[in-house]
């Protein structure tokens, strides 16, 4: 039986799940490898990310970045009528990077050597001593250990659980970044410090401020991220996910693509916003769209394989923990391979804890869903909406922390 630090590795995924696990057994002493379909560096297109402790865990214990350096913090959370009055306001503690400086940082950390690039997992089979996994181009891996960290469209989940599938929430996420050097000065004032939140009864935007492209945090140099979730019929949904070329997305459409007719009916909608949110993606130069689902898979692990992050449980954004939710699975999964010798009952004791992780998570954050887009049941001094990965609020980052 393999110890961690004899293991071999495989983890088909190189996104945020895959890279925290990836260094988390590398630590252990594992050989592990990492193959990514994508045949370059992967790109977040600029999206932002609410930091939760688990996020960022490991670049702040390793002392690769310091929390300062890795985001931009806001202490205001304020929910604006459609004039742009305040209506609610109350203190927070939260912290907003870029999907593209986690990813950067972690993939730093590993280094080229374990990472391959234009290697999508495209199946595998476990002969009882090993799993050999194929890959695209025809070859194949031999390991101790498969990781599936590959996303909400999951080769991995399809194989080993070939009856889930994403379901359909009724509405889409439009998402934008714009650099704050181009907004007016009092929408930029607006926003520093702030998280920004406007609510129609069947609609909600929010907005924050995030790292720029290259991961500076001054002032002047930052980008503000916005969301805007706008329902969406199943009916309407094929065309509104056709890009320019005619192809159809099944869960997001990359910036450039949507198609004109799309961005000029948002342009037209964005105008009954409160000023600084219709100023926001008025000037967002390619919104993209993001098709929200729900996943929820019955198991994780299965012998010496086992599925990480969203390719086990997709939650609606609205809890804004999905990264930490990779993490969580990583960070225990390392912790079961640490202490157990043999990789089916680790995995198999780390499973317990993350299906009831997963499930609660996929729970709340449909029932966040439902309220603020169809059952009219949004409040803006409601602590169970803040953002959290365990509990509501639980993403809360206090100085010097």
């Amino acid at each position: 039986m393999a110890t961690a630090s004899a293991l071999r590795v495989a983890i088909a995924g190189g996104s945020i799940g895959g890279l925290t696990a990836a260094v988390l057994l590398r630590d252990l002493g594992a050989d592990v490898h990492v193959f990514e379909r994508s045949a370059t560096e992967l790109q977040g297109r600029g999206a932002g990310i609410v930091v939760h402790e688990l996020s960022v865990r490991y670049l702040v214990e390793n002392r690769i970045a310091d929390i300062d350096a890795l985001s931009v913090a806001s202490h205001r959370h304020i929910h604006v009528d459609v004039s742009g009055a305040t209506i609610h306001d109350d203190p927070i503690a939260y912290r907003y990077t870029s999907w593209n400086t986690l990813y950067r940082n972690l993939l730093r950390s590993l280094g080229p050597d374990r990472y391959h690039f234009g290697r999508a997992v495209t199946g595998f089979h476990d002969t009882g001593r090993e799993v050999v996994a194929a890959t695209a181009g025809g070859g194949e891996i031999a390991c101790d250990l498969l990781i599936c960290a590959d996303g909400a469209a999951s080769t991995g989940r399809a194989i080993l659980q070939p009856h889930v599938q994403p379901s359909y929430a009724g509405y889409v996420g439009w998402r934008g970044t714009v650099p704050e050097n181009v907004l007016s000065p009092s929408a930029c004032s607006a926003l520093e410090d702030t998280l920004l939140y406007h609510w129609t009864g069947s609609s909600h935007i929010l907005a924050y401020m995030i790292p720029g492209t290259d991961g500076e945090v001054r002032a002047g140099h930052r980008l503000v991220n916005f969301v805007w979730y706008r329902n969406v019929t199943e009916m309407e949904l094929p065309d509104l996910m056709t890009d320019i070329s005619g192809v159809e997305h099944s869960l997001s459409q990359p910036p450039g693509l949507v198609r004109e007719p799309h961005l000029h009916e948002l342009r037209l909608a964005a105008q009954s916003l409160p000023p600084v949110l219709a100023e926001l993606v008025l000037a967002a130069p390619e919104p993209f769209i993001q098709k929200i689902v729900d996943v929820e898979v019955d198991s994780m692990a299965f012998g010496r394989l086992c599925l990480l992050g969203d390719a086990a449980f997709t939650a609606r954004p609205h809890t804004a923990a999905g990264t930490a939710k990779a993490a969580a699975d990583a960070w225990a999964l390392a912790e079961k391979l640490r202490t157990h010798g043999d990789v089916s009952a680790a995995l198999t004791d780390w499973e317990s804890m993350q299906l009831r992780v997963g499930r609660q998570l996929v729970a709340r954050a449909r029932e966040l869903g439902e309220r603020s887009q169809f059952r009219a049941g949004w409040r803006a001094d409601d602590p169970y909406q803040r953002f959290g990965l365990m509990a509501p609020g639980d993403s809360r980052i206090t100085p010097g922390g």
